[in-house]
């Protein structure tokens, strides 16, 4: 069943400093809590950092099929949340977690160690 991003159950004194897009959403970076390693960049809303702060599993807004989703639901490939910060802007979430498997849908271990531009 797919929901649009808006209400939430997210405590008022955080949704009052986040700052989102046009469309409602915040960035959301994975980093591996023990290595540091960046694992994906996915979208959240109010609701999904919500969900996420209260499971203890990443929840993130699909933009191309217009419904959360919460990673490793399919592909058992879960992310444990060991942690939840904003920048200093409140415009960006890291969430720090467990990766269980691969973080990116194409299988990699991260979404970035496939075009590799400087390095």
């Amino acid at each position: 069943m797919s929901s649009t991003p808006g209400a939430s159950s997210l405590a008022p004194d955080i949704t009052a400093r986040l700052k989102r897009t046009a469309d409602g959403l915040i960035p959301a970076i994975a980093q591996q809590f023990d290595t540091g390693e960046v694992l994906m960049l996915g979208w959240m809303d109010d609701e999904a950092l919500h969900r996420t702060l209260t499971t203890g599993r990443c929840t993130y807004w699909s933009r191309s099929r217009q419904e959360y989703w919460v990673k490793g639901d399919t592909s058992g490939h879960v992310q444990h949340v060991r942690s939840v910060a904003l920048d200093c802007d409140a415009d960006t979430i890291l969430v720090k977690v467990d990766q269980v498997g691969a973080a990116c849908h194409t299988g990699d271990r991260t979404c970035f160690d496939a075009d590799v531009l400087l390095g």
